[in-house]
């Protein structure tokens, strides 16, 4: 497995090996003895699986607060998606910065997501398929959202906010500025 790391401190990029033969190929996304010996010991509880049909389609900027905070490992089974983290640890030296990697079906590359990230992602091809496993069960008492399109953020999606296709619950999330972030850096 290639593991690398990202501007944000504890956010990592990882590339699973894959075995090809004339049939396909095979991959070993997630296996806690591997993981472990490489220094990730999340403990995951939860598999999720979402499925976007339309290109534009935004899911996030979501986070899920103590003492339910949720790392994520997330991978792109099917198409391809800019999946983005941004850090909002409070005393972390990225504090409201972000990061954007593409994942998709072909490069099986998949994002480690600490707790204290808000987390994201557009899709760029249509009928996309996106897996994640999830540190802690869905709380619906401590999820929240960031807007995808804060101008504090400056996060670049790659397409016209106007022409994102949004939750409900994604038009009405609050700015970066209004959030009072309930994570703490430790270093």
């Amino acid at each position: 497995m290639k593991i690398k790391k990202t501007a944000l401190p504890g956010m990592l990029i990882l590339t699973p090996r894959r075995f090809g033969d004339a049939r396909g190929w095979f991959s070993e996304v997630w296996n806690q003895k591997t993981y472990a010996d490489h220094g990730i010991d999340t403990a995951f509880v939860q598999d999720n699986h979402s499925y976007s049909r339309d290109v534009g389609t935004v899911r996030g900027l979501h986070f899920q607060s103590p003492p339910h905070a949720q790392a994520k490992l997330v991978r792109c089974a099917r198409g391809r998606i800019l999946d983005v983290a941004v850090d909002i640890r409070r005393g972390s030296p990225s504090y409201g910065d972000w990061v954007g990697v593409e994942l998709s079906a072909e490069n099986g590359q998949q994002v480690l997501i600490p707790a204290g990230f808000l987390h994201g992602f557009v899709t760029l091809e249509p009928d996309c398929e996106v897996l994640y496993k999830c540190s802690d069960t869905y709380a619906p008492d401590c999820d929240g959202a960031v807007r995808f399109d804060d101008p504090d953020l400056g996060i670049d999606w790659g397409l016209d906010p106007k022409a994102a296709i949004l939750s409900d619950k994604d038009a009405a999330a609050q700015s970066f500025r209004d959030f009072q972030s309930p994570f703490v850096y430790e270093a």
